[in-house]
């Protein structure tokens, strides 16, 4: 049990997991924030801009009756397609995806440049002299008649 326990602490402070969950942290915060961001700002806005309409309260009773609310259809006995509920939350899905990607690139442009040539400089092809290139092309063809 100790040799578990031991493994396990390793594991927890292994700098990958730390970083996962400093970002699972952040990410509860952030998502606090934008859904703020969604429901008290955006959507009056939307909902003035279309009329009043509050996007949550959209929904088809499966019976195909009217109902004034959700609430009402659901104390009917009724099943309600809530698609209005959906529309909310991709909006929020949208909404949050545009701002990780505008977070994402503030930070890249922040990243000293020293920093993005050694990436580039990383990932650069080698350069092969043509006499190289000519001997693994023999070596290659000489392999596929071998396995034919």
């Amino acid at each position: 049990m100790k040799k578990f326990f031991e493994e396990f602490r390793r594991f927890c402070i292994r700098g990958n997991v730390m970083e996962l969950a400093t970002g699972v942290m952040i990410g509860g915060a952030f998502s606090s924030i934008v859904s703020s961001l969604v429901n008290d700002i955006l959507m009056p806005l939307i909902g003035l801009m279309t009329g009043g309409a509050d996007l949550n309260g959209l929904f088809v009773a499966l019976d195909f009756q009217s109902y004034p609310s959700i609430e009402a259809a659901q104390a009917a006995g009724v099943g309600t397609l809530n698609y209005g509920a959906f529309l909310q939350a991709t909006i929020n899905f949208l909404i949050i995806a545009l701002c990780v990607f505008l977070a994402v690139r503030a930070m890249n442009r922040l990243m000293p440049k020293r920093q993005q040539q050694r990436r580039k400089n990383a990932c650069a092809p080698i350069a092969v002299s043509p006499s190289m290139r000519r001997l693994s092309n023999a070596v290659g063809a000489a392999a596929a008649l071998k396995k034919t």
